[in-house]
């Protein structure tokens, strides 16, 4: 999904060396109160990692009562365990190699057999430059497919469908015995599956059904699998990359630490500046979350960015160069036809996706039909071979309210799914990408028609944004309709920051997409009704009545801002056991007069709660006009 495609840094003289490089320390800090957990599986190297956030006693004048652990979903990796010691010379620990192995379908090859690849290897001049611990990469064997879809539909349950049916579940069933979930409110799925309790052989289901993809090439064995489906989690992206302007591959691997801090279920890299293999190798050998690409951006590097140079060969060899670092999926724009373009001619904003206009012009410039397209069955053959899942590119995308749902777009799509079902036919994970800019009431057109045409294949939208009038505030145009887009049904959301349309975000611009984003997701998960969405939503607003304000900050999606907005204007630690907060203070707190009509209630022994309430409220109404009538008071 090619949205943003860099975080903003300083061009620098020279990249740094591989024997020198450093994790970024803000990523390595465990949340307050927090611990790393892991759920074994039903082999001893099924270890499931979650965030396991501690909370205070109720207070006395509350009950007095434990409050049980709550369990959150953690994309951060081992980035914020303490016990992992983390060395980005060397890469991640190996997670997934033991399970390959044991399936006996793959063979590992002697050295890289892309042509670029081999390159690369040979230039001495990069050595400082390489990461140092590059494994020879695996293939399947001769007449083997190894995809997840494959494995599904023979009926075989994988290691990473046991991972992710046990990380999806975040400790469902403990969470319901402590208590935990006492309510959760109807969901409305718009006609989706969402079962009680996700098991292994219902995300096996999913997968050979085609409406979930587990993005795992073999290569990617540092990988904490993920699912992605509309009848899981909404999932989100975040986008990272260097670009011509220059940064050093250090500070992409710090993109991609900090991205996933944060919440990033996937990370793509849409580097198009200077060494691009050798940035992408060390961002994947340092990733526990899946990482997607947009290849045709590095083929059109390799013929000095003409479109018009670019052929299927060259392609080819840039697929097999990034499948053998491990890339999970690729965004392939194989849609945008030759008949499709002059659809976009009289669009207020044309074509707006780089991969599009790429193969627009590439189509045009020749007057043939694209070459993704007709050699579309060829590039499956490449994608089963290493497991990489489909992203089928959305090349004509609207960029505009006025562009959104017209004949280029649908027209598109349809293709997609005819697309779709040729990938399926060879067992190749497909996830669809999706607009772009759409007003609201257009919004649930865009989803129901994706499943119709795409056959329920996972939909991964960019927003959609819901109005173009707000420059700097596209994270909250789109925010809107990320959220609603998820409850109708969208499988992944990829993250829009403030800087959208206006220039490169440095890292608090992508903490603010990506936060609006978890937001944006877990709202559309709770309006879904998926099972212990509602866990987290009921813990904090507990604390938040009984006035632990710590867990009030770390039950949150973001603690740090939380805590800083709370001390800006009560910053002493007593504070932070205060019964009220500095918008109505002490005397006009609306939950401490809560608290205060309960024990009045207590104490006079009066049986009717209705009637409790309505002698309190008097009794505080009168206070209040006694005491002057004034909506806030300095104490």
């Amino acid at each position: 999904m090619s949205g943003e495609p860099v975080m903003s840094t300083k061009p620098k003289n020279t990249a740094h060396l591989s024997e020198s490089a450093q994790v970024d320390s803000g990523s390595v800090q465990p949340f307050t109160r927090s611990q790393k957990i892991y759920v074994q599986g039903s082999r001893p190297d099924i270890r499931v990692p979650m965030r396991e956030v501690t909370l205070d006693i109720t207070p006395t004048d509350f009950g007095g009562e434990i409050n049980a652990p709550v369990t959150v979903y953690d994309t951060s990796g081992p980035y914020t365990d303490p016990n992992v010691i983390i060395d980005v010379r060397k890469g991640l620990a190996d997670v997934r190699s033991p399970w390959i192995d044991s399936r006996n379908d793959t063979e590992r090859l002697p050295g890289l057999s892309s042509n670029f690849g081999q390159q690369r290897l040979s230039d001495a001049e990069l050595t400082a430059l390489r990461f140092a611990h590059v494994r020879n990469p695996r293939r399947a064997k001769a007449g083997a497919n190894v995809s997840q879809m494959h494995y599904a539909r023979q009926g075989i349950i994988t290691a990473e469908m046991e991972y992710v049916a046990i990380r999806e579940n975040m400790k469902l069933q403990e969470a319901r015995a402590a208590g935990l979930l006492t309510q959760q409110h109807a969901g409305h799925s718009f006609g989706a599956s969402i079962p009680k309790e996700i098991t292994a052989e219902f995300v096996r289901e999913e997968i050979a059904r085609g409406r979930a993809i587990i993005p795992a090439n073999i290569n990617h064995v540092e990988l904490e699998p993920m699912i992605i489906g509309r009848n899981f989690l909404v999932k989100i992206n975040g986008n990272i990359g260097n670009s011509a302007l220059g940064s050093s591959i250090e500070e992409e691997v710090a993109k991609l630490t900090w991205g996933i801090r944060w919440g990033s279920d996937t990370v793509m890299d849409l580097s198009t500046g200077k060494h691009i293999h050798e940035t992408r190798e060390w961002i994947i050998r340092n990733s526990p979350v899946p990482i997607g690409t947009v290849p045709i951006y590095q083929a059109l590097e390799k013929v000095g960015g003409a479109a018009e140079d670019l052929t299927w060969e060259l392609f080819r060899d840039t697929l097999i160069e990034q499948a053998e670092q491990g890339v999970d999926y690729f965004t392939i724009h194989a849609g945008v036809l030759l008949r499709y373009v002059p659809l976009t001619a009289k669009r207020v904003t044309g074509i707006v996706s780089r991969g599009g206009s790429i193969m627009a012009k590439w189509c045009l410039a020749h007057h043939q039909e694209n070459f993704l397209y007709t050699h579309f069955e060829d590039i499956c053959e490449i994608m089963k071979a290493y497991d990489v899942s489909f992203s089928l590119g959305d090349g004509l995308r609207p960029g505009s309210i006025a562009d959104a749902n017209d004949a280029a777009q649908f027209g598109e799509l349809e293709t997609l799914g005819e697309l779709t079902k040729i990938a399926w036919k060879h067992d190749v994970q497909t996830m669809i990408e999706g607009p772009g800019h759409v007003p609201m009431q257009l919004i649930k057109e865009n989803m129901d028609k994706q499943l119709e045409c795409c056959d329920e294949a996972p939909f991964y939208t960019l927003g959609p944004l819901t109005t173009d009038i707000a420059p700097g505030y596209d994270h909250i145009t789109s925010g809107i309709g990320a959220a609603m887009i998820g409850w109708f049904g969208c499988a992944m959301l990829c993250y829009v920051t403030p800087k959208e349309h206006l220039g490169l975000p440095n890292k608090d611009d992508v903490k603010t997409g990506i936060i609006t984003y978890k937001i944006a997701a877990h709202a559309a998960d709770l309006a879904k009704g998926h099972p212990g969405a509602q866990i987290r939503d009921n813990a904090l607003s507990k604390a938040r009545f009984e006035f632990r304000w710590e867990d009030q900050f770390n039950l949150g999606l973001d603690p740090d801002t939380a805590r800083s907005y709370h001390d800006e204007t009560l910053p002493k630690d007593s504070a932070k056991v205060a019964h009220f907060c500095s918008m109505c203070g002490p005397k006009f707190c609306s939950m401490k007069i809560t608290q205060e009509v309960r024990e009045y209630a207590a104490n006079q022994r009066i049986e009717a709660v209705d009637v409790d309430v309505a002698k309190g409220l008097a009794e505080q109404a009168e206070r209040f006009k006694q005491e002057g009538s004034q909506l806030y008071k300095k104490v």
